[in-house]
């Protein structure tokens, strides 16, 4: 086994097409068996400790061991199937054992310490001694300094609650590939385009190839839900499509609720162990803001200042919504529709009408156009022969001056077995190798609806905005300057700023001058109408109060779960939401609605304590933005800056450092309120 195993294979790409389930164990045993033995063999040491002698050959092995898992969680996110969820679920919790042990190694701990007090003599520089100053927090918040039977149920902690999110995670994707609403009746298709008709066509059929003709599939997939949701004329079928969702993972063996109370039992119980009062404490630990009560006051005054624009955008859609179609009351299955309706009519513009400008062969020549003239970056597609995991998946080259800079590898397009939503993903990490150096390769995974027959691929605009988003994480991770793996790209960045360069990179989706590339007709070639953009840009903030105050409900509950909350007290998690609710919320779910039952952020992902971060970068990238504002939207200067003082630096030094080196001053709010419509005087017309 150990001779074939690709997980073994430690040089250039993964061999995504030859990994099978069976050789996921053997190949993280063996590599975490290396950790163990390097450790030792440093530990044994006799000379003084030096960066060179204990800190990189450990770093070494355990990128070893990190891309031996890696494409495992990878492939577990896109191609999930039983064998290798089993594999994964079996391997998770040897890492995280291991990964705790490493963490309250004392040995290692005391080598770190003493190579910091030496950093001057040793001349390191200043991200050699950033990654030690944070290791050895790191160390302290992995409960180095505890007993030794407090040690153990830390470790006992960790394990419990890898497998608990991973539990979490699947039961979602089992629960998306469960439901089907299938429509035989053509009526019910009512409002519908076209090109969403055709797409349910063919989920059926690729379903069971002898579908009958009329045999139209719509699934919870966000590509397949979200436009029955917006156009869907039929108020039942929206309804049913609507519970179905927000009742994911609440029954029997995939009812998520009793793995949220053990992991907030645990999280709690972890706190304590390291002292801190709660959860939200420990959290904070490792991100800019200094603590839970920052965070609550800064949600707080941007809920404050949203509300009034958050209950002016629910009365007018209710009145829309009562004089159209004498609506009784305003449903959370009806927002959508109602609220793409009355853009139509204020803006004389659909969603759909927008999408037939962005084939995602267009969206991506321009994104490619964007990046070269904001960074001088050339993408070039590999031709070569590349062994990547789908069809579908594709991977291009990043070259700035001649020079290749990284790698991105991109799966677009929704299918049965793979997550939900879009995310950002470390393949390899930029790291000194000899006398050269290994250069990064990011993952970058989305949902769009596939391309059916000839037709293109068409996307929304929300869905160029999320391609965007998505590259600007994964510039973060190759375009790093950092030679050092442990904060080369994304790694060491406090995840209150990790979003600053995706939320950034958002803004080139709204203003003509790049639009001009990234849209063109699918079937002509027409460049978007200037009358369409103007359209486009005055709606920009149609129900920004609304939307300010949903991620703000997201975040606010996020947070309060995890500083106020009492497991197994009076309150429920339900009790905990639907308080937060009560504050910030203008458009109430119905009672039977389970939010958190689907919640993966926070409970099978890195956000626990921690979805406020998109808020807190959204205010810097905002600001970041408006220096392009003032200088241009393609400034030489400016771009080269924040690629050399925010994208190169990686997680090397001070975020807040690093942003003031940029953009001269700290940041301010009223970008984000701007941009957000939270500044204009209210009406109710």
């Amino acid at each position: 086994m150990t001779a074939d195993n690709p997980l073994l294979h430690a040089e250039g790409l993964p061999r995504f097409t030859e990994i099978q389930p069976e050789h996921v164990v053997p190949a993280v045993k063996q590599r975490i068996a290396e950790v163990e033995a390097e450790l030792e063999r440093l530990m044994a040491q006799t000379q003084p400790r030096t960066w060179a002698n204990t800190v990189a050959p450990l770093e070494q092995v355990e990128e070893r061991l990190e891309r031996a898992f890696g494409p495992v969680a990878h492939l577990k996110g896109v191609l999930n199937t039983d064998a290798l969820r089993d594999a994964y679920n079996e391997a998770e919790p040897l890492l995280t054992e291991h990964g705790a042990k490493l963490g309250q190694d004392a040995r290692l701990f005391k080598a770190y310490q003493e190579i910091l007090d030496q950093a001057d003599a040793e001349g390191l520089d200043a991200a050699q001694r950033k990654v030690l100053r944070d290791a050895i927090r790191d160390f302290k918040l992995a409960g180095v300094d505890l007993p030794p039977e407090k040690q153990e149920r830390f470790r006992a902690i960790q394990v419990e609650l890898g497998q608990l999110s991973s539990k979490f995670s699947d039961n979602l994707i089992d629960a998306d590939r469960a439901y089907k609403l299938v429509i035989t009746d053509p009526a019910d298709l009512a409002g519908l385009p076209d090109s969403e008709i055709a797409a349910a066509r063919a989920a059926s059929v690729a379903a069971d190839a002898a579908a009958p003709e009329q045999h139209w599939t719509f699934t919870l997939h966000v590509p397949s839900y979200l436009p029955f949701m917006t156009y869907a004329k039929n108020r039942a079928l929206r309804e049913e499509l609507y519970r179905a969702r927000v009742t994911r993972c609440t029954q029997g063996d995939g009812d998520n609720s009793p793995l949220i109370d053990r992991i907030l039992v645990l999280r709690k119980e972890l706190s304590a162990l390291l002292g801190f009062a709660n959860y939200a404490e420990l959290s904070l630990a490792r991100k800019m803001a200094s603590s839970p009560q920052e965070v609550h006051t800064f949600l707080s005054e941007l809920a404050e200042r949203s509300l009034p624009y958050g209950q002016r955008d629910r009365e007018q859609l209710f009145a829309f919504a009562r004089e159209r179609d004498g609506l009784e009351s305003l449903e959370a299955w009806d927002v959508t529709f109602y609220r793409e309706a009355l853009r139509q009519e204020r803006y004389s513009f659909s969603d759909d009408e927008v999408r037939q400008y962005f084939p995602l062969p267009r969206v991506l020549d321009g994104l490619f156009a964007t990046l070269k003239r904001l960074y001088d970056l050339d993408v070039r597609e590999c031709t070569s022969e590349i062994d990547l995991w789908h069809p579908d998946a594709r991977a291009y080259e990043l070259v700035r001056q001649g020079q290749p800079r990284g790698m991105i590898l991109t799966d677009l397009f929704a299918r049965d077995g793979k997550r939900q939503g879009a995310w950002m993903g470390d393949c390899v990490e930029r790291a000194k190798r000899g006398a050269g150096v290994q250069n990064p390769v990011a993952y970058l995974v989305c949902n769009f609806t596939p391309p059916v027959g000839d037709a293109p691929s068409l996307l929304r605009h929300s869905e160029v905005v999320t391609l965007f988003h998505e590259c600007g994480h994964a510039l973060h991770h190759t375009l790093t300057q950092v030679d050092y793996r442990q904060c080369s790209g994304i790694n060491n960045v406090p995840w209150d700023g990790v979003e600053l360069p995706s939320q950034f990179f958002e803004n080139w989706v709204w203003q003509e001058e790049s639009l001009k590339t990234l849209a063109g007709h699918h079937e002509t070639g027409e460049p978007l109408p200037a009358q369409l953009l103007e359209r486009m840009l005055a709606a920009k903030t149609f129900m920004g109060g609304a939307d300010m105050l949903r991620q703000l409900e997201f975040a606010l509950f996020d947070l309060e779960l995890h500083s106020d909350y009492d497991p197994g007290g009076a309150r429920s998690v339900h009790d905990v939401l639907e308080d937060v609710r009560r504050r910030v919320t203008v458009f109430q779910p119905p009672a039977y609605d389970r939010f958190e039952n689907g919640f993966g952020h926070i409970f099978a992902g890195g956000y626990a304590a921690g979805y406020y971060s998109y808020k807190w970068a959204e205010v810097l990238a905002a600001d970041a933005f408006s220096r392009f504002e003032e200088e241009g939207l393609f400034s030489p200067e400016a771009g080269r800056d924040f690629r050399e003082q925010i994208l190169e630096r990686g997680g090397s030094d001070d975020l807040m450092q690093l942003y003031v080196a940029f953009r001269g001053r700290e940041p301010s709010p009223d970008a984000l309120l701007r941009h957000s419509g939270l500044t204009e005087a209210l009406s109710t017309s």
